[in-house]
């Protein structure tokens, strides 16, 4: 079994196909639809990646991953989202994202950041 990978998004068709992408390519996946479900879920599945999205309601990704260095300041973080904004890419790298990939996902491109990030992670 691979690695466990989080996938947080308010898009139930998102987190469904990117579940379903993952688990196809071994992975362990397990989901939250929200920031704060997202944190829930870092305690207690200790996922080595979270796939994270921006725009979300009630605790948006940049807010979200400030709290996710609080709880685990190794766990790798891969932003997503629906529009490319440099100002928010920027400070999500800051804050200790691998990348910031736009939706619509080029999947080949995603499993390869993830690919990238668990290897650094060894």
């Amino acid at each position: 079994m691979k690695a466990k990978i989080l996938v947080v998004d308010d898009e139930k068709v998102i987190r469904d196909m990117l579940e379903k992408f993952l688990s196809r390519k071994g992975y362990e996946v397990v989901t939250a639809d929200s920031g704060q479900k997202a944190l829930e879920k870092l305690k207690t599945e200790k996922p080595k990646v979270i796939l994270l999205d921006i725009r979300m309601p009630g605790m948006g990704g940049v807010e979200a991953i400030k709290k996710i260095r609080e709880i685990d300041k190794d766990v790798g973080v891969i932003m997503a989202t629906a529009v490319m904004d440099e100002e928010v890419a920027k400070e999500t790298i800051g804050l200790g994202a691998a990348d910031y990939i736009v939706k619509p996902f080029d999947l080949d491109y995603m499993e390869k950041s993830l690919m990238v990030k668990l290897a650094t992670m060894l």
